[in-house]
């Protein structure tokens, strides 16, 4: 590869999440961290020119979103994803997450009802919450055969849910956190299928539709399957895909003009988005110039993958995982270890010494999981893994 994705880069004393508040979260700073959803990979030499080449200019004034933006990420979308965006369908946002939460508000009255599918990334609970409207619960369902840990929609159940007088939307996480499906082409268009009959709004969070693996199934965009007049919102960033998440910006595509004011109306209520002239500039050189480097990093992604689901089901009793299709994200089922979630985390944090989000965050049916970050050198997940096997072999 010509990426160094083996070569580790420090990233302490950096104002990091992920590292620099390993104290706070964990109760002691030496905690090997592969929790925050973001890569341990220095981001394409293009994203790091661009901001260089912006920040020489010394000015840092009020900025506005350029045309040749727009352009970059509707080239991006015609060519890696073979979706169709105009222009104008295009409203950029501050983040998915604060764009979540401008969605419930923006498609639901207070005390209506926002369908979510868990277990699912947690600004999913606490956007509907937070905003004043009521969670929805539709589960996915978990395929036990032969330890698969597969996933799929219970769409019989999402139609009832829809079907519930107070249901306005969906929030549809595609690719899914933390379970890393990609979802089929026929569950994409049941789930249309349902939001028409239903008069439902869904905001497809497609944040990972970069992250699929060779060999895996192709991501489809839900809106590539849609009519233009379907009450659909995609929420898209180059966040995760070049690993930039703290540039914060990201882009909503909603073609329907009513939908697209509505949810505007909810921003200038908010005075947002203000334009960073660095997240331009990020957000640009991402799309224009990163695709030879995405294309390593899913390669590399890949072989971190299938090296840990190997260590997992070889060296790991009482632990199981599956390879996920997309994400760099990895579910690890750890129900066989008969710990409650309190003792779970204390397990993988004062035993082993690792730091993993707890899987119970992403609501009850990830009591007993964790979440494991695998967008690292592999020598960190060398690391992660002995000393996890370490434990696991002085437990028993």
């Amino acid at each position: 590869m010509s990426v160094p994705f083996d070569e580790p880069v420090s990233r302490d004393q950096t104002c990091s999440v992920k590292f620099d508040a390993r104290k706070a979260v964990f109760g002691r700073d030496d905690v090997i961290p592969a929790w925050v959803a973001d890569m341990d990979f220095p981001a394409p030499e293009a994203v790091t020119r661009a901001l260089s080449e912006r920040a020489a200019h010394p000015i840092y004034g009020y900025t506005l979103f350029p045309e040749s933006l727009y352009q970059s990420m509707i080239d991006w979308f015609a060519q890696r994803h073979h979706w169709q965006i105009e222009r104008e369908w295009i409203l950029m946002a501050p983040g998915v997450v604060p764009s979540l939460h401008a969605a419930a508000m923006a498609y639901a009255n207070p005390g209506e009802g926002v369908i979510i599918q868990p277990p699912v990334y947690p600004p999913f609970f606490s956007s509907v919450r937070l905003s004043g409207r009521t969670v929805i619960e539709n589960p996915l369902i978990r395929d036990e055969d032969g330890g698969s840990g597969y996933y799929r929609m219970d769409l019989d159940h999402l139609d009832a849910c829809a079907a519930r007088p107070e249901a306005r939307v969906l929030l549809l996480c595609s690719p899914h956190n933390p379970v890393g499906r990609v979802w089929t082409r026929d569950e994409l268009q049941s789930v249309l299928d349902i939001a028409r009959r239903h008069d439902l709004v869904v905001v497809s969070d497609e944040i990972h539709c970069d992250l699929g693996y060779p060999g895996s199934p192709s991501h489809t965009v839900l809106a590539s399957l849609a009519r233009e007049d379907d009450p659909l919102v995609t929420a898209v960033a180059p966040s995760k895909t070049f690993n930039m998440p703290g540039l914060g910006l990201s882009a909503l595509v909603i073609p329907d003009p009513e939908r697209r004011k509505a949810m505007k109306t909810v921003f200038e209520s908010m005075h947002l988005p203000q334009c960073n002239p660095f997240s331009i500039a990020g957000f640009e050189a991402g799309y224009r110039e990163g695709e030879a480097w995405l294309d390593e990093l899913k390669e590399y992604l890949k072989s971190n993958r299938d090296f840990v689901a190997d260590w997992v089901s070889q060296r790991l009793p009482g632990i199981r995982t599956s390879a996920p299709e997309a994400t760099y994200l990895m579910w690890l089922d750890c129900r066989e270890l008969e710990l409650d979630d309190t003792e779970l985390k204390r397990f993988f944090v004062r035993d082993a010494g690792v730091g993993l989000n707890p899987g119970v965050s992403f609501g009850a049916e990830g009591r007993g999981f964790m979440r494991l970050n695998i967008g690292c050198p592999r020598s960190t997940l060398v690391a992660v893994l002995e000393r996890l096997e370490s434990a696991l072999s002085a437990r028993s």
